[in-house]
């Protein structure tokens, strides 16, 4: 643990509002939190930059681009792990569930192999040795269309810091890939599908929805209770996919594709995750909704890098444009993911929590993350 922390004369981010002057931290806790001018002995002179809480990401492949960084390209392990935690500490991210992939496929042109619970194993060895900067859980990408979807998860347990269980269903002509023609195009850009392939490939998928489905969906659902993990749904379009989710217990929802699932996510109680590059670029990557559309229609709460992690922040920045309000734009990247997965110790600047603060100026309007703190230690 670092040495106690004061950062003075900085522009204070809290739930409501933004303060000028200094917050402690002892311990790896806030102790702290004085609005006025004074720099006291010892602190250190943000001169005028925000200070924020430590971001919380709970849905972010950036883990699997560093064991993966070209398809079919494998690499170490360990030092994967170590670059993404360093990329993520650099960004102001200081909370992150590492989405995994859990359920394979054998046979076919694209074929996954079980990798999530030896990967799972390295990542909390490093945490448990202190290798990592900053604070990690496990998100389980629980894939429908698999065939061992239920032995992987099988494989984990309460003691493995499973936070979140997401439930994926990819069978073509639905959700993210409603249309066939978007996932052909990506298909072929990405893997070099001719339409041979990829018809058996939607052949094949479909296929094992029909054959594992329902089985598959039934068991996720019962094993995020066993693990203790908060329940997401992935890609909902209809109001009638949302209702389904609602009714297996779904806390919020991640990506929902059209403007009528987000506003049904309100009727279930559900919480709605957009991605920050949707926010940066003003539009989806696959055609569907746009994520500042939700944003103006207050339907938006929570937002994830999904895969380029410096997107995070600066997507609250524009949020904060959007809504002419920086508190409520950050409690998308902070208060609000930590609420979804159940973490009560983070998320906000209040006295008793951890002591994750992040130090951003600004370049022109672009946040400029200067400092990261975890638990009160500089990490970046």
């Amino acid at each position: 643990m670092s040495d106690d922390l004061c950062l003075a004369n900085a522009r204070i981010v809290l739930r409501d509002a933004v303060i000028t002057g200094s917050i402690t931290i002892e311990h790896g806790e806030i102790t702290q939190i004085t609005e006025d001018g004074a720099l006291p002995d010892g602190a250190i002179d943000c001169r005028g930059d925000i200070v924020i809480p430590g971001l919380v990401e709970l849905h972010t492949d950036n883990l699997e681009r560093h064991i993966e960084p070209r398809p079919e390209v494998d690499w170490p392990h360990l030092p994967a792990i170590l670059a993404h935690d360093s990329e993520l500490a650099s960004t102001g991210i200081t909370t992150v569930f590492d989405a995994l992939r859990v359920g394979s496929i054998h046979g076919g042109k694209v074929r996954y192999a079980p990798y999530a619970r030896t990967l799972a194993n390295e990542l909390l060895e490093a945490q448990a040795a202190g290798h990592l900067k900053i604070s990690h859980f496990l998100h389980l990408r629980a894939e429908i269309c698999s065939q061992t979807l239920l032995e992987e998860l099988a494989e984990f347990g309460p003691e493995d810091r499973v936070g979140i269980l997401s439930l994926m269903d990819h069978t073509p002509g639905q959700r993210q890939f409603r249309d066939l023609i978007a996932l052909k195009t990506y298909l072929s850009k990405k893997r070099g599908f001719d339409d041979a392939a990829f018809a058996k490939h939607v052949a094949n998928l479909k296929s094992l929805q029909k054959t594992h489905g329902e089985k598959h969906l039934a068991g996720a659902v019962t094993e995020a209770r066993r693990l203790g993990a908060a329940l997401a749904s992935h890609d909902d379009t209809t109001a009638e996919q949302v209702a389904v989710s609602g009714s297996h217990g779904v806390g919020f929802a991640e990506f929902p594709t059209t403007r009528a699932a987000a506003a049904a996510c309100r009727e279930h109680g559900m919480a709605v995750m957009m991605g920050a590059p949707n926010i940066i670029r003003n539009g989806s990557h696959s055609g569907n909704v746009a994520a500042c559309e939700l944003a103006e229609a207050g339907l938006l709460d929570i937002v994830s890098s999904d895969y380029v992690p410096s997107a995070l922040l600066l997507s609250a920045f524009r949020l904060a444009d959007i809504w002419q309000d920086l508190p409520r734009a950050l409690s998308c990247v902070t208060q609000n993911p930590a609420k979804a997965a159940g973490l009560t110790d983070r998320g906000r600047l209040e006295s008793g929590l951890r002591g994750d603060v992040v130090r951003v100026g600004l370049a022109g309007k672009a946040p400029l993350v200067r400092a990261v703190w975890s638990r009160g230690q500089r990490v970046s």
